[in-house]
């Protein structure tokens, strides 16, 4: 075990000794670095002023959020802040692109674009109009000046992309700072199951998007951390005629491409959650270990039959994913027990299946109401039905009135099925949507999973279907 944090920063190693576990990058870099260019917005995650980019040894670039990253995950990194780009006094052609194209204006959020356009074009980015506006949807302008930041993006001149530098330490790292917090990053399972039994109150984490609010915005005091993000199993994706199998640490990002091939509609959904410093970090097991009720990835695996496969020392275990939610805030996790993979069957070719997410706004917004649909049919025999939600209920849930309503693949049946939703749900009213929007809602979902089964084109409306 070692209790120095090692990452590169301009071609200079630091070392931190025993620092805060839960100390952000954001702070750091203000305070100690004296790097005042990365700036503080929401320090939720969502704003996109505090941009830098990391980057493993010998991989490319990639955007984070600097004010919900605690610095042991930098733990050998290479970092680049807005500061590391100009040279000799020449700005970066990123920063003489938004000269020119007028994309500053009142300038607080520009480091934020500069580094996420930093990322994007040192990770071979597209120039696209669809590409750009994705590669910056993690990123706010409050001044409206979007059309002159994506102008700048698509006539930058291309440099070669900078790589990770900086050898990583297959030693595990075990830091306890003066205040006695504690923060673990265990290189194997067996490490991983043994921190578990010997803390079995701490707190996991891997991409600290759930987490890194819980400090920033709750202030929570976490006594003791233990990171998943460098167990190689835990990493793994594998992806067989049969299923998709996700390790708990995969990031958003890096289960994209498999899930996009497993149907458009996964892929679609990975899109528009959060923004690409979220999906760089953020990993689908943490989101469905939290068990946040208005998860976007739940009801679509559920919808899909996905399996969940959960570890500690002792041995595993395997459940239906929908299972695991008990109740809100409760989930079927034993003490010392960790979730350590999914596994997501393919659709079947004689399934239908689809997801949607119905939020205020298209990019980086939590749901008001994500659902996922998977119906098999023998005719027009319904002969399976899995119809789940988010955002109706205390957990992510199948409507088991409605998928018994759903008896066959007809304008009745559906009309049927829509009705009976209002027995499954009894949905909350908040800040994203009433009770009663919630619920139809819910049932135009499955109207234009219908249509749409049909081939009939639906008008979308708020991301809600109505007939067209």
């Amino acid at each position: 075990m070692r209790d120095v944090v090692r990452f590169r920063l301009d071609g200079v190693t630091h070392e931190l000794r025993n620092p805060d576990p839960t100390l952000t990058l954001l702070r750091w870099l203000r305070t100690e670095a004296r790097r005042t260019g990365t700036k503080e917005g929401c320090a939720e995650g969502d704003c996109g002023a505090c941009t830098v980019a990391v980057a493993a040894a010998g991989e490319k670039p990639r955007a984070v959020n600097a004010c919900i990253l605690f610095m042991p995950m930098l733990d050998g990194m290479t970092l680049w802040t807005v500061e590391s780009l100009a040279r000799d006094g020449a700005p970066h052609p990123i920063q003489k692109a938004l000269v020119d194209h007028h994309g500053s204006q009142c300038g607080f959020c520009t480091p934020g674009f500069v580094m996420s356009l930093f990322a994007h074009l040192g990770g071979e980015g597209g120039l696209g109009g669809r590409e750009i506006s994705d590669a910056l949807a993690g990123n706010l302008c409050r001044c409206t000046g979007y059309g002159p930041i994506i102008s700048a993006a698509q006539n930058v001149e291309r440099t070669a992309p900078p790589v990770g530098d900086l050898a990583a330490d297959s030693e595990p790292l075990a830091i306890e700072s003066d205040g006695g917090r504690k923060f673990f990053a265990p290189r194997s399972e067996a490490d991983l199951a043994s921190l578990l039994e010997q803390f079995p109150s701490a707190t996991l984490v891997a991409g600290a998007t759930d987490v890194g609010l819980w400090v920033t915005k709750q202030h929570r005091d976490l006594e003791t951390l233990i990171s998943v993000a460098h167990v190689p199993e835990l990493c793994e994706l594998h992806e067989t005629d049969n299923a998709v199998e996700l390790g708990a640490a995969v990031t958003y990002s890096e289960a994209h491409a498999a899930l996009a091939r497993f149907h458009p509609d996964m892929g679609e959904l990975l899109r528009r959650l959060g923004g690409v410093q979220v999906r760089n970090c953020g990993t689908i097991g943490g989101n469905i270990a939290n068990g946040s009720p208005i998860g976007d990835m739940p009801p679509a695996l559920i919808a899909a039959g996905a399996t969940l496969v959960l570890r500690k020392s002792g041995g595993e275990r395997r459940m239906p994913l929908e299972n695991y939610f008990i109740a809100y805030s409760k989930q079927d996790r034993e003490p010392g027990e960790y979730v350590a993979r999914i596994v997501v069957p393919k659709v079947p070719a004689d399934a239908r299946f689809a997801a949607y997410k119905v939020s205020k706004r298209f990019d980086q917004d939590i749901s008001a109401v994500c659902a996922g649909f998977r119906v098999r049919c023998d005719g027009a025999r319904v002969i399976e039905a899995r119809l789940a939600f988010g955002g109706m209920a205390a957990t992510p849930k199948r409507a088991a009135n409605a998928e018994a309503a759903l008896t066959e693949w007809s304008d009745a049946a559906i009309a049927r099925t829509m009705d009976a939703v209002e027995q499954d749900f009894q949905p909350l009213t908040d800040q994203r949507g009433s009770s009663a929007y919630r619920l139809e809602a819910a049932r135009n979902l499955l109207r234009r999973f219908y249509l749409e089964s049909q081939g009939v084109r639906a008008c979308v409306l708020d991301t809600v279907a109505v007939d067209a």
